[in-house]
């Protein structure tokens, strides 16, 4: 059943529309700017119940913003992304997650004076689909489930329709054979659409894919990290006016959410406990089970889903959902491109005259995590190469 009161409705959605644009930013932001900010305001994080969330969770439920020296309020979750935006544009919350196109979209379609300083996670979604569906190519003339145009779910969907001969389309209850109908859809909803046979398949973040495994309602067809290899999908979006009025405080809230990643890659299974509905703070809705599935997998889920093409590059050695906090410049360019070549809903205007060398330098502000790094040493602490550039790799 519909809901609208979730995150990703067609309401929620329409909002969200209004809400980025400079018009429709302002009043927000000049509420934001009338809030006069202390010293030691607390931290108060906004997020969205899922597990692209996970390393402000933690930071919360495991005292990192405390061990820093900070004061944190208990982490408000918003059911929607139109909610979280106002929120934050109004600056009722100071630092949230948000999904990587949807940053540019609010920096350069709004205005927003604010900066992306750190990826939250990498990977972490997946492209389900019914058990009939065997390849991308067989999604021609059907209709496939999206969360956001403005997500990167929709970009990676798109290069694999491209790259399989299909034409993504939208408004449409008769695709073509050589189309794809796209539609915006809640991701709860998702998973009922697709037992009932309304939907092809869905892209989206976890742990919604999960859910369909463990209701045995659809398969996973590809993860999106095994297409785009540890790419970034939420990032931590924090007020300009912090950054600048109040950089040691902005240097304690990264280092605080850097600490949680490293710990995180080393307790996924308490981690995948502590953000499910079973625990006292109830930060998600979701189970042990399903979180456990994705934070914290069996060791044969690799070998089962290279067997069914779920995964076509094990030599990436990509997990599930992984996490690492540096900003790769590489990958803000390539997304700009691969944004500029998407099909979105909407005024694109700014994003078709965006230049991507120009918004890797002006949309993401890396001195905080590259100083946080520096203190629990750098990103090989990570398993990861001591540098802070790298190639993007993308084959479909």
């Amino acid at each position: 059943m519909p809901t609208e009161d979730l995150l990703f409705s067609r309401r929620d959605i329409v909002r969200l529309s209004a809400l980025l644009t400079v018009s429709g930013a302002l009043p927000f932001l000049d509420a934001a700017r009338a809030r006069a900010s202390e010293p030691d305001e607390p931290v108060r994080v906004g997020y969205l119940p899922i597990t692209d969330a996970t390393p402000l969770l933690v930071a919360h439920g495991k005292g990192f913003f405390e061990a820093e020296g900070l004061k944190a309020e208990k982490p408000v979750l918003f059911r929607g992304w139109s909610q979280i935006v106002e929120a934050f544009l109004a600056g009722q919350v100071n630092v949230v997650h948000l999904l990587s196109p949807m940053t540019v979209w609010a920096r350069y379609g709004a205005a927003t004076p604010a900066k992306v300083v750190a990826w939250n996670h990498t990977s972490g979604s997946g492209l389900t689909v019914a058990e009939d569906i065997n390849s991308v190519a067989a999604l021609g003339g059907r209709t496939v489930a999206i969360p956001f145009w403005y997500s990167i779910h929709n970009v990676v969907l798109q290069k694999l329709l491209r790259e399989n001969g299909l034409k993504p389309v939208t408004r449409t209850d008769a695709p073509a054979p050589d189309e794809v109908n796209l539609v915006i859809m809640a991701p709860p909803d998702m998973v009922p659409a697709l037992a009932a046979g309304q939907i092809a398949g869905y892209i989206v973040a976890e742990p919604f894919n999960a859910a369909a495994e463990v209701n045995k309602v659809g398969k996973v067809l590809r993860f999106t990290g095994d297409v785009w290899k540890d790419h970034a999908c939420c990032l931590v979006f924090m007020h300009e006016k912090d950054l600048t009025g109040r950089p040691e405080w902005s240097q304690k809230v990264v280092n605080a959410m850097v600490k949680a990643q490293l710990w995180t890659r080393d307790n996924r299974a308490e981690t995948a406990s502590l953000l499910s509905s079973a625990d006292p703070q109830k930060y998600t809705p979701h189970s042990v089970e399903i979180l456990s599935r994705v934070l914290a997998p069996d060791e044969g889920d690799v070998a089962r889903y290279v067997a069914s093409g779920a995964i076509r590059h094990p030599e990436w050695r990509d997990r599930r959902i992984d996490f690492q906090p540096y900003p790769f410049p590489s990958y803000t360019e390539e997304l700009v491109r691969l944004l500029r070549q998407t099909l979105v809903e909407g005024d694109r205007g700014f994003l078709d005259a965006l230049d991507p060398a120009f918004a890797a330098r002006d949309l993401v502000d890396d001195s905080f995590v590259k100083k946080a790094l520096a203190g629990i040493g750098g990103l090989p602490a990570f398993g990861l190469a001591d540098s802070f550039t790298r190639t993007e790799l993308l084959q479909a």
